[in-house]
């Protein structure tokens, strides 16, 4: 349509040049050829046109794909960098688990050799005194001979003499030996003691070493382990959590030992420091009743029970000063007699056992006309040192002594907290008066997990013992049952024989007894002469 409307204009323009019906046809020709050529040259400008067009739009196809090739390779650089530091966190961790079980395995063989070496020196030991004994008893077997002879030749002797009849000799006989057996036995068990004194002294090291290794879980079970109720075995694992996640991040932010043993429905918390045991177990049993057991919710909740305890600890340091009326008292020796709270000595709080130690010291001051607000401050404060006694090396007599020093506390004070179980010399007459309650208090009928009655009972069956004896007149327990003093008559035994009744007595009270720590027996042999002037 194009064409022909071109032709016609073409026409039109040579119908002015030619003449008559060749003009039109001549003008129709060129027309069409015009146009035929005008088309043409459109066409290839349209086609050259829509060629770079095509270039131009294949130009930005390629570099928009260069960009986005370029953006997929940065973000597949990123994910595999991702993906590697995600490995390598992993390796670590598993190197690091593998470190512990290596730390493990060789604080176990350690433990192992020095089991054995503690068994080799044993058995040489048992061989050493089954020697002994063997040279002792053939020992004792030349002398039941000698003793048969010698008896054999003094009937003789004695019959001849004396005209007696067969059984006077021989009750006089065995009267005479049995006075010189019974000399000789107290003779050789003050011997077997002096020389049991040495050597325990040589090898006192040894054996508290091996006593402590064998039974201090025993000892120590009750004061540095809680008990956390745990309500079925899907809890406990989740407590563990993967591959034991849970339970080392809680172990790491709580400072204690989680024991998950086969024990159903229970997980032991252990610890040394009473306050981080128990804010242990609080935050075990919050983590168990909110069910949401992570360990970015152990942080959470560890630091908000750390925080109430704090709290609480303060509190209780408080009360305790304002209830035993001693002020002045710095907040770190109140946060320390707040840590009392969760200490336990035989079953008796320390804190209120400090706190009754003040007013008896009070009552004692008075009657003696001292200062009563000076007593109960060094009845108060006396055990303060057992709050950190774990994390200070010393008894807790010295660690109190050194932590008050550095709060400007009193010399008798100072005193009274070093010196109150006889360290050291009493410089004041506070110190022993803090010794004096502190015995009450932790010795009366019913001060740590003894009734009076059995207490009485102890008491009885003590003195009981202790009078059995031949030449025994009197018997006193004294102490609260930790020392039974014994009087003998001087006319009928000696020296020797007394140290041998103070013998029999320990090892009686050992067979038929049961007690705490250690009893004390004391013989006293006593010769009074008598005379009057007139």
């Amino acid at each position: 349509m194009n064409t022909f409307l071109l032709g016609c204009i073409i026409a039109q323009v040579s119908r002015g040049l030619l003449p008559g019906a060749l003009s039109g046809a001549v003008g129709a020709i060129v027309g069409l050829m015009g146009g035929y050529l005008l088309m043409r040259w459109l066409g290839r400008a349209r086609l050259d046109a829509a060629r770079n067009e095509a270039e131009r739009v294949l130009t930005d196809a390629r570099s928009e794909a260069d960009v986005t090739r370029k953006a997929a390779q940065v973000d597949a650089r990123a994910e595999f960098l991702k993906g590697q530091e995600k490995i390598r966190a992993e390796s670590n961790e598993m190197r690091a688990e593998l470190k512990g079980m290596e730390k493990r395995l060789a604080k176990r063989e350690d433990n192992l050799e020095a089991k054995l070496d503690t068994l080799v020196t044993k058995e040489r030991n048992l061989e050493q005194s089954q020697k002994k004994i063997a040279v002792r008893s053939e020992e004792l077997g030349k002398r039941e001979q000698e003793a048969e002879r010698l008896l054999g030749q003094r009937r003789e002797q004695l019959l001849k003499i004396s005209g007696m009849s067969i059984q006077e000799a021989r009750r006089t006989v065995l009267d005479d030996v049995k006075v010189e057996l019974d000399h000789e036995a107290a003779e050789i068990v003050a011997k077997s003691v002096a020389t049991a004194k040495d050597e325990a002294f040589r090898r006192s090291r040894e054996i508290t070493l091996t006593a402590i290794q064998r039974y201090a879980g025993e000892h120590t079970c009750e004061s540095a382990v809680s008990t956390v109720d745990i309500p079925s075995d899907e809890m406990k694992g989740r407590v563990i959590g993967r591959e034991g996640r849970n339970i080392r991040t809680f172990e790491k932010v709580t400072g204690v030992d989680v024991i998950v043993d086969d024990t159903p429905g229970v997980v032991l918390v252990s610890a040394f420091d009473p306050v981080r045991r128990e804010i242990a177990r609080r935050s075990l049993e919050r983590l168990i009743q909110d069910g949401r057991i992570h360990p970015g919710r152990i942080e959470e909740l560890v630091d908000q029970v750390h925080k109430e305890v704090d709290s609480e600890v303060i509190e209780a340091g408080k009360k305790a000063s304002l209830e035993a009326n001693v002020g002045g008292l710095h907040r770190k020796q109140l946060d320390l007699l707040g840590r009392l709270k969760y200490r336990t000595s035989y079953g008796q709080n320390v804190l209120k056992h400090s706190v009754e130690v003040a007013f008896l010291c009070q009552a004692i001051a008075d009657e003696l006309n001292l200062d009563g607000r000076l007593a109960r401050r060094c009845g108060l404060l006396h055990d303060i040192g057992k709050a950190i006694d774990h994390e200070v090396e010393g008894s807790h007599q010295k660690i109190g002594a050194d932590f008050c020093k550095r709060f400007k506390e009193r010399a008798e004070v100072l005193n009274a907290l070093e010196g109150h179980h006889g360290d050291i010399p009493s410089n004041s007459p506070y110190t022993p008066i803090v010794m004096a309650a502190d015995a009450i208090s932790a010795s009366r009928p019913g001060g740590r997990r003894e009734s009076l009655e059995r207490y009485i009972q102890r008491l009885q069956q003590l003195e009981e013992i202790a009078k059995a004896p031949q030449g025994v007149k009197e018997a006193f327990a004294i102490q609260a049952g930790r020392e039974i003093r014994v009087i003998v008559d001087a006319k009928r035994v000696d020296d020797a024989v007394a140290a041998k009744i103070s013998r029999d007595i320990a090892k009686e009270i050992e067979e038929q007894m049961t007690y705490p720590g250690e009893i004390r027996v004391t013989v006293l042999r006593e010769v009074r002469a008598v005379s009057r002037a007139r």
